[in-house]
């Protein structure tokens, strides 16, 4: 079985090593806090009582085992990503990985810019310089995956991201993995449907892993919803988000399909 997630973080480190040099030989960037980031993410998260799940509508190209999800061509980025805010997109998520994913910290940029929704850093965080970075480019939201980190990492780089205003998204895979991310005092804790070691998707295991979330947290179900059968599933269970990718990247119109989808609960 092929461990996709290894291979990313491996690659992940080389290249912050290579980033961390670049920053060295850089003046230091004062980077004031911005709290309205993360009240922002939060506040547009958490489910309103009587109303379907808030989405985050993921900008994604391509992904290890699936390959092509869509073409990519100059500008279709931040078209897909203004037509998911035409379709009621609470949040929009931009991989920031080249070589797995077909995105770029560029491309998150150009989307932060171009839509008023809040943007959700993805990129394999392992590194407060990838923080940095996704500060920089406009994010709200910065991901961290519990599989990917020691607890004390974890925390720290809540901390970080925090400091500077913007609010992390924790996921997790499995309920050691939410307890984890609770315990480390997140506010957004997401549950990926899909194991990143072998890219299966659980959607029967997710559901019950959001369940374990406490009310007070932001509850993101994560991957794995395609159908308006599968988005209804979602939205009678205890999330308050659900992030949705490859469902709606590989529609002709991405924006009119989310539409089709929040207009179906």
């Amino acid at each position: 079985m092929t461990d996709y997630l290894s291979a990313i973080l491996t690659r992940k480190r080389l290249e912050n090593v290579r980033r961390r040099r670049h920053v060295a030989a850089m003046r230091s960037v004062e980077r004031p806090p911005q709290p309205e980031r993360s009240e922002q993410g939060v506040r547009a998260l958490r489910r309103a009582s009587d109303e379907p799940p808030s989405v985050i509508a993921e900008v994604k190209f391509r992904s290890p085992s699936a390959g092509e999800i869509r073409r990519w061509s100059p500008g279709e980025g931040v078209r897909v990503a203004r037509g998911y805010e035409r379709g009621g997109a609470s949040a929009v998520s931009v991989l920031a990985d080249g070589p797995g994913f077909g995105g770029s910290p560029l491309l998150v940029r150009r989307v932060a810019q171009a839509v008023s929704a809040p943007v959700l850093y993805k990129g394999f965080v392992l590194d407060r310089v990838q923080v940095d970075l996704a500060y920089d480019v406009g994010a709200a939201l910065v991901l961290l995956l519990v599989r990917a980190l020691e607890d004390s990492e974890l925390r720290a780089l809540i901390r970080q991201i925090r400091s500077l205003g913007m609010e992390p998204v924790v996921e997790a895979a499995n309920s050691d993995e939410v307890d984890r991310a609770v315990a480390a005092g997140s506010t957004i804790v997401g549950v990926n449907a899909r194991d990143l070691s072998s890219f299966r998707v659980d959607k029967d295991a997710a559901r019950a892993c959001v369940a374990r979330i406490p009310t007070e947290c932001v509850a993101v179900f994560m991957s794995g919803v395609r159908s308006v059968d599968d988005f209804r599933d979602v939205a009678q269970g205890r999330a308050d988000a659900v992030l949705i990718g490859e469902g709606l990247m590989r529609s002709e119109d991405p924006g009119a399909r989310l539409a089709e989808l929040l207009s179906s609960v």
